[in-house]
């Protein structure tokens, strides 16, 4: 339901947009969320955004740098990425439906890789 794109390799500084697209009908009416997972680590909340995009969620490490949007027309969300540091590097996954807000959801997309070059 959850597809991810526009990861890659960038270097330090740089900028990157994920997308998430979902084919669910009832997309617009629950919260959406983007998280990663560095190797060796937990998976992370790093950003999510309510369903109306009135209320957002930023994980400490990322606040200023990343912006979460939607939009609910073209049933995607996305993640701009600035000012990138090495210590962003992971699988990005896209998540749909909180069952938590706003660290636990129902529906998970398959990640999308970053790589932050020093």
């Amino acid at each position: 339901q959850l597809v991810e794109s526009g990861g890659g390799l960038v270097q330090v500084g740089g900028s990157l947009r994920l997308s998430c697209a979902s084919s669910a009908r009832t997309y617009s009416t629950y919260a959406m969320g983007w998280f990663r997972q560095a190797p060796g680590k937990e998976r992370d909340v790093v950003a999510a955004i309510y369903w109306d995009g009135t209320i957002t969620y930023y994980a400490e490490s990322v606040k200023g740098r990343f912006t979460i949007s939607r939009d609910n027309a073209k049933n995607t969300v996305y993640l701009q990425m600035n000012s990138l540091k090495p210590e962003d590097t992971a699988v990005y996954y896209c998540a749909g439906e909180t069952l938590r807000w706003p660290t636990e959801f129902k529906y998970w997309g398959q990640g999308t890789q970053v790589t932050v070059s020093s």
